[in-house]
Parts: C-alpha cells; sequence; structure tokens
C-alpha cells in the first residue's frame, strides 16, 4: 500500500498571484495596444460592491475610447509596470519561492492581427521574469488573463471568429520561444469557464456583433479550448520540460436541499462546470455537453481536426481558483443561460462584505472531487480574502480577518494533501493590492502589502506590510506547519 503523505512537500511552491491588466498601468507605453481591461471604467462614487461586469457592445467600445473624463483604473493599475523590482523585493521578503503573473496580450501584439510582435513589450516581460527569478521565486505566467487586444474584439469579435485561434498561437509561441529555459509553468487562459460573469473580458464578443450570444460564447470556448491544444502541442515541442496546464475559477455548487430534484438540477449545472476541464484534460466532449448543445439548438463549428488536436494534447496540470462555496437548486437553474450561472449563496456560512461566502471545508471538498475526476496534479492559483483594510492608529494595518480566513484555507489544504490530493502550488491572489477586477475598485484588498491609493487613484502609492505579511513568512518558513 502507497505511504500517504503527512504535509506538504519539500519543493511546494509557496506564491502570490496578480494580473498585469489589474497591476501594471502604462496602458500606452512600451508599444502596447489598447486591450480590453482598458475600457473598464470605475463607476461613480457610491456602492462600488454593487458592480458587476455587463455585456459590452460597439457602442460601449466607442463611448470609452472617447471618454475624456472618467477614470478607467487599470489603464494606471499601482504603476507596477514602473515599480516591480521594489514590488518583487518587498514580495520576496515573504519568502515566496514562486510568484503568477500575466503577459499582457497587447503588450506582445498591440492589434493581436499584427504580424510581428512588439520587441519593447518582450523585451520588458524578459526583464520582469529574470527578477521575479533573481528574487529566488519560480514564474508561473498566464498568457490570457483579460488582456485580448481590444482590436480582435472590434474587428474580429474575439473568440466567436475562428481567425483568433491563429492570433493566439502565433502568440503563445513567440512567448514560448522567447521564454524558454526561464520559464516552466504556463497557464494559457485564466478561468476558462467564466462566460456567464466575466464574457467580454474573456471571450471578446460585443454583444450587438452576433445573432445568438449564448451561442457565440460556446462556439467562443470551443475555438479557445482549440487553440489551447495546438499551442500546447506547440509548447511541447519548443520544450518538452514546459508544464502547461489549464484554468477554471471553482464554480463548483451542492444542492441547496436534500430534495431529488434539487440535487439533480445540482448535478446538471456541475457538468457545464466540468465541462471546460473535461475538454481540456480529457481530450474529448462529453455526451452532457453535447446533449446540452442540442437542447439548446446550437450549431457550433466543431472541427474534426479540432477534435483531434483536443484530444492529443491535453493539459499537464489543472489550476483553480478558490474563493467561496455556492448552491444550486431545481428553481435556481431555471434561470441558467446566457448571463446567469444558477448559483445561490449558501445560507450555512458567513460571508465577507461583497457577500462572498467563506468555506474553508469547501476547499477541501472541491480539491477531493477535481482530483478524484483527474488525477492530475493541482495548483491553486487564486485564493484570497477581499476586504477593507484601514490604517490603525498606530500607523499598521491589522487584517486579521484576513490571517483567519488564509490560515483555515491552508490547514484545509493540508488535509487535502494528507487525503492523497497531489496540490503541488498555493498562489493567494493580490499579495500585494491592486485593482479590482470586476468593479475596477481599490477598496476590495487583499495583498499583505497595502498601496496607498484609493478607488479613483488618489494617494501616495507609498506600500505598507500588513500583518497578513509576517503570517505568511510564518507559514512558508514552516513550510505550512505553523499557520
Amino acid at each position: 500500500m502507497k505511504t500517504m503523505p503527512t504535509g506538504f512537500p519539500k519543493d511546494f511552491m509557496w506564491g502570490g498571484a496578480i494580473a498585469a491588466n489589474q497591476a501594471e498601468g502604462a496602458w500606452r507605453e512600451g508599444g502596447k495596444g489598447i486591450c480590453v481591461a482598458d475600457i473598464l471604467k470605475v463607476q461613480d462614487k457610491g456602492d462600488l460592491k454593487k458592480k458587476s461586469n455587463k455585456e459590452t457592445t460597439l457602442k460601449d467600445i466607442d463611448a470609452a475610447l472617447s471618454d475624456t473624463q472618467g477614470i478607467y483604473p487599470k489603464r494606471y493599475g499601482i504603476d507596477f509596470y514602473h515599480t516591480y523590482k521594489e514590488d518583487l523585493k518587498l514580495l520576496a521578503g515573504t519568502g515566496m519561492n514562486a510568484f503568477r503573473t500575466s503577459i499582457n496580450w497587447a503588450r506582445i501584439f498591440p492589434n493581436g492581427d499584427d504580424e510581428q510582435p512588439n520587441e519593447e513589450g518582450l523585451r520588458f516581460y524578459e526583464d520582469l521574469i529574470d527578477e521575479i527569478i533573481q528574487n529566488g521565486m519560480e514564474p508561473l505566467i498566464t498568457l490570457s488573463h483579460y488582456e485580448m487586444p481590444l482590436n480582435l474584439a472590434v474587428k474580429y469579435h474575439g473568440w466567436a471568429n475562428r481567425l483568433t485561434i491563429d492570433f493566439f498561437v502565433r502568440y503563445c509561441e513567440t512567448v514560448f520561444k522567447r521564454f524558454k529555459g526561464k520559464v516552466k509553468y504556463w497557464i494559457l487562459v485564466n478561468q476558462i469557464n467564466l462566460i456567464h460573469h466575466e464574457s467580454f473580458n474573456h471571450l471578446g464578443i460585443p454583444a450587438d456583433c452576433v445573432d445568438n450570444l449564448w451561442e457565440a460564447k460556446f462556439q467562443g470556448v470551443h475555438n479557445e479550448c482549440t487553440a489551447c491544444a495546438m499551442a500546447t502541442k506547440i509548447g511541447h515541442q519548443i520544450d518538452p520540460n514546459f508544464q502547461i496546464g489549464m484554468m477554471v475559477y471553482d464554480g463548483l455548487s451542492e444542492p441547496l436541499t436534500c430534495k431529488p430534484e434539487d440535487v439533480f438540477a445540482n448535478m446538471k449545472r456541475n457538468q457545464m462546470e466540468y465541462f471546460f476541464s473535461d475538454l481540456l484534460i480529457r481530450g474529448t466532449y462529453p455526451g452532457y455537453a453535447v446533449r446540452f448543445f442540442n437542447e439548446k439548438g446550437f450549431h457550433l463549428d466543431i472541427r474534426q481536426e479540432d477534435e483531434k488536436v483536443l484530444k492529443e494534447n491535453t493539459a499537464d496540470f489543472l489550476a483553480i481558483s478558490y474563493y467561496y462555496t455556492i448552491c444550486a437548486s431545481a428553481e435556481s437553474m431555471k434561470n441558467y443561460g446566457v448571463n446567469e450561472d444558477g448559483a445561490l449563496s449558501n445560507p450555512h456560512i458567513d460571508a465577507s462584505e461583497w457577500g462572498w461566502g467563506i468555506d474553508p471545508l469547501g476547499l477541501r471538498t472541491v480539491l477531493n472531487y477535481y482530483y478524484d475526476r483527474y488525477q492530475k496534479p493541482i495548483i491553486i492559483a487564486e485564493n484570497g480574502f477581499g476586504t477593507y483594510d484601514t490604517i490603525s492608529e498606530d500607523g499598521k494595518i491589522h487584517d486579521q480577518r484576513r490571517i483567519s480566513y488564509l490560515r483555515q484555507h491552508v490547514a484545509m489544504m493540508k488535509e487535502a494533501i494528507k487525503d492523497g490530493v497531489e496540490v503541488i502550488g498555493y498562489f493567494p491572489w493580490g499579495p500585494i493590492d491592486i485593482i479590482s477586477c470586476s468593479s475596477s475598485e481599490m477598496s476590495k484588498r487583499y495583498g499583505f502589502i497595502y498601496v496607498d491609493q484609493d478607488d479613483y487613484g488618489n494617494g501616495t502609492k507609498q506600500r505598507m506590510k500588513k500583518d497578513s505579511y509576517d503570517w505568511y513568512r510564518q507559514v512558508i518558513a514552516s513550510n505550512g506547519e505553523d499557520c
């Protein structure tokens, strides 16, 4: 009988994760093109937590590009483009041995369909990756994290167009060749299953440019997954040591009640959450998805050569983001569709100010679900607690709720490893405060490091360590034993 692990492996990756579009700023520097994140405006002063991404039209895009008065926080981020050396040194002070960030696609191919890459953009990321390595951290690089060149959305309607497959594969091949020998771990697409709530950010499909947006989203997913398989094949040819993974947002739900109708509806919902990883890890279209498409009357352009490349070039690992758990019922699933995922809040757990339920045990549960299904290494590519942080009278930031949240999740991650789940890395989200994804706000903070900047870009930009900084350093120093 095999010997079961008793704790975290010695080579475990303790890291932190950010995204280029939420941190870098410098939106028109270094030859960078405009990306989809650059048109996201902070809402007027008010209840920011109610803000969420909606579908975007060509009219919305034109309005953002011509707007000279609005505030677009992802255009300036936290100025990581200019401060990354100091920031990485500060992050490395926690003892992190790994760091996840993304390459902004529009820095490499400003219009997406360019014949040649932007050398200045490649040099920037080469310097950034070198700096990550020099600070003793393994780079984990995401290639598409809501940073599609805006031109691809406007001119080609994003992933709904098969031509985008070639544009993405060219981009991947360019980056793979440039950073061979520096980067081993790659995530091709961030949270590829988020097509309800991050739809334009993710797929770049203007809602007014297609006849059936729901169908277009699944066509976009097919094209994107095909591109991922093609890129994986090329990546492994360039460097057989590359570990190329796929990533999902953990959207698995539990039935709201034990009524058979709720249990069944929840099962059907979870199948369509597993769909993306089933396709990229198992390499085939599952029967439940084919039935779903048929019943919806979707006519997808799925070609024989697509299915062949998907089958032959599956992902090396699964990456997940985990923040909270949700429920589903037969009634909630009546709303499942183009902009609704049929999810309900879990009534048995507490929640953050943003309504995100706090469920550490849920992390152990889903890690077992995923590993039982795929038997692939798992990286927790995001996990964190977004909340308001304030500077106390003693001049410090005492973020005890964040520490409590993370401590419990690390403990449950350890239990999952003892269950036999092959978890190889943990990357808390936003280890330095960055712009929020959906609402483009700064108030919703995740970091171990505070950035003095408000929702509208005001502040000194000074970096300050929170109490969680020292807590995470202690966790890493003990390899997860002292949390």
